[in-house]
């Protein structure tokens, strides 16, 4: 079935529906069971809530009202403007108001409360959403401009209704599956996991960071719902399987009761691991791969140690650095908190990544015009060298946290010996400021680069020798590599792990690292895909990072695995030709030793 097909249509009335279910790509495992909240692009979603056909009434006069007010508003504005500048000026105004009273547009709205039994605010709110979304899917350059005149009228009308106590009602449970066209990496970082049991967009990958960010949580996701956001129902009952890839909308009472008994063999999956979660990880026949975890945020410390994890393998600092919705945090402000996840993970290890910005994620500062390519433009380390300034900061912040804890440092993005040598310099510099001003730090902090470009893997014989490790990053190192944009739905079946030249260069780098005695570890997406975890061990990886939610299977996986089969597989798969076929190899593997592990 195509992405976004409907299996069955539903019916207009809340409380007749009949089952509805979408089919999309599952992008992070798991099952949630819950209304559906529905959020657009352009201008934040209201409070929604149900109301008895005797208030509909009421709701319609609420509108009409906020409709009234942001009228009069507007042709203030309009008398305020021509009085400074001209009646040309403040002919947008006109505008605004002609679009408030359009009688289809207002029509539309009484006929939503009525249907949809929902307050005034989100009828409107789902009336707009759906409008915008068709106009921003018309080719037309002036139509999709007209957008944001229409977002600023629609934000203005929302923030006009009346708070009128009797009408507003307590939703009886805040935990919902979110519905949205797309989530920017900083939404995701930043969401109630208390109270987001699943996510569901229209676009993205399962490669994008979001899917990333959605399966280091745990929480299920799956994208790629053609017309998601304009057809959804808000608060409508769901199940959001991450498995197969399925939205299910007023699910029957069989369909409920088949996944909480799914449900229910999964978390009993999950509990066998957990009982095994202090364990070594190391394979049948002794060698030992360490199993540290990826962070965003300081707040997930609590999940990495109750994971057992080893350590933090790659802690993230852009969400820090730029998702505070203010200046950037200062010298002190960084050094309390890598300091903070230094106490908190010790005795284990902690690296840290200076600012990986640009690309599909955070951007370090708006540019004076867009980036025709971001993935081939400024991002990575090329930012912090063209920042000395805020690049200083962030090495001495690291260097401080170093006197609380193991602590090290990896630059993201290199390309070549330059920047590993100008970075350096920058770390030298900062040790010789701190030992002068009588900060205590660790002058022996392992210094690490990340592998992400295929110049660096082609190059990893140049690069050992200047540093203390190596850290493969897979995500990045597969999109250069095989020309694919990782975020583009369109080209997402190109996006290959197991493609033979990414294999070959994972390979490449690992052998240069243990000739210049120094460890390799793995920090992308395949590390934590346990249908790998016999190619990576194989291929001689020393060190996996995953999500914490996948420390436990990545453990328990390796634990399940003899190193010298591994590695007569991986030989195989270095002649092999095909993606697929060097896919299968390792699955035969995984499948032979933990089959009750995979999905």
């Amino acid at each position: 079935m195509e992405s976004g097909c409907i299996k069955y249509k539903s019916m207009s009335k809340p409380g007749t529906e009949s089952e509805v279910i979408y089919e999309g790509i599952p992008a992070s495992p798991g099952i949630a069971i819950a209304p559906v909240h529905v959020i657009a692009r352009g201008f934040s979603a209201p409070e929604v809530y149900q109301i008895e056909e005797s208030e509909v009434a009421r709701e319609q006069e609420r509108f009409r009202q906020a409709i009234e007010i942001t009228k009069r508003q507007l042709l203030e504005l309009q008398s305020r403007l021509e009085d400074l500048s001209g009646e040309n000026e403040s002919g947008i105004f006109e505008a605004h108001v002609m679009m408030i009273e359009d009688r289809a547009v207002v029509g539309r709205v009484l006929t939503a409360i009525e249907n949809r039994l929902q307050n005034a605010e989100y009828a409107f709110y789902a009336v707009m959403q759906n409008f915008l979304e068709a106009m921003r899917r018309i080719p037309d350059p002036y139509l999709r401009e007209r957008t944001a005149d229409i977002e600023d009228v629609a934000q203005r009308v929302l923030r006009n209704f009346s708070p009128d106590s009797e009408a507003r009602h307590q939703v009886p449970d805040d935990r919902h599956i979110l519905v949205a066209y797309d989530l920017a990496p900083s939404d995701t970082a930043s969401m109630n996991r208390r109270h987001v049991l699943g996510l569901a967009t229209e676009q993205g990958s399962v490669n994008s960071h979001t899917a990333i960010l959605a399966r280091a949580f745990g929480v299920p996701a799956v994208v790629g719902l053609e017309g998601a956001v304009i057809e959804v129902l808000a608060l409508a009952p769901a199940i959001l399987d991450g498995y197969s890839g399925k939205l299910i909308l007023h699910p029957t009472p069989e369909t409920l009761e088949r996944y909480r008994k799914l449900s229910d063999e999964k978390a009993k999956v999950r509990s066998e691991l957990e009982a095994k979660r202090g364990a070594a990880t190391e394979t049948i026949d002794g060698r030992a791969i360490t199993v540290s975890a990826n962070i965003e945020i300081v707040e997930e410390l609590p999940l990495v140690k109750r994971s057992g994890a080893k350590g933090i393998g790659l802690y993230r600092t852009e969400f820090l650095l730029l998702n505070n919705g203010e200046e950037m945090p200062d010298e002190n402000q960084q050094t309390e908190c890598y300091a903070r996840v230094a106490r908190e993970m010790a005795p284990h290890s902690v690296i840290i990544r200076t600012l990986d910005a640009g690309g599909d994620k955070l951007p370090v500062e708006p540019l004076t015009e867009p980036e025709p390519n971001p993935f081939l433009g400024w991002r990575g380390i090329r930012v912090s060298l063209a920042r000395p300034a805020m690049f200083r900061e962030q090495i001495r912040a690291i260097l401080r946290a170093s006197a609380f804890g193991k602590v090290a440092m990896m630059f993201p993005m290199i390309s070549g010996l330059s920047e590993v040598w100008r970075s350096k310099e920058m770390v030298r510099r900062c040790m010789d400021e701190l030992e002068k001003e009588g900060i205590a730090f660790d002058p022996n902090v392992p210094v690490g680069v990340m592998i992400e470009v295929p110049a660096a893997a082609l190059c990893a014989d140049m690069l050992a020798p200047e540093v203390d490790f190596f850290s493969i990053g897979t995500n990045d190192l597969i999109q250069y590599t095989v020309a694919v944009d990782r975020v583009n739905p369109h080209v997402a079946d190109l996006y290959r792990p197991t493609h033979p030249a990414v294999i070959r260069l994972i390979k490449r780098t690992i052998d240069a690292a243990t000739d210049n005695g120094i460890w390799t570890g793995i920090c992308g997406e395949m590390a934590g895909d346990i249908r790998l975890t016999p190619l990576l061990i194989g291929l001689g990886v020393e060190e996996l990072s995953v999500g914490p939610q996948q420390v436990s299977g990545v453990g328990q996986a390796i634990r399940s695995l003899s190193h010298a089969e591994c590695a007569a597989m991986s030989d195989e798969a270095l002649r092999h030709t095909r993606s697929q076929g060097i896919l299968d190899l390792s699955l035969s593997l995984a499948r032979k030793h933990y089959g009750e592990l995979l999905d």
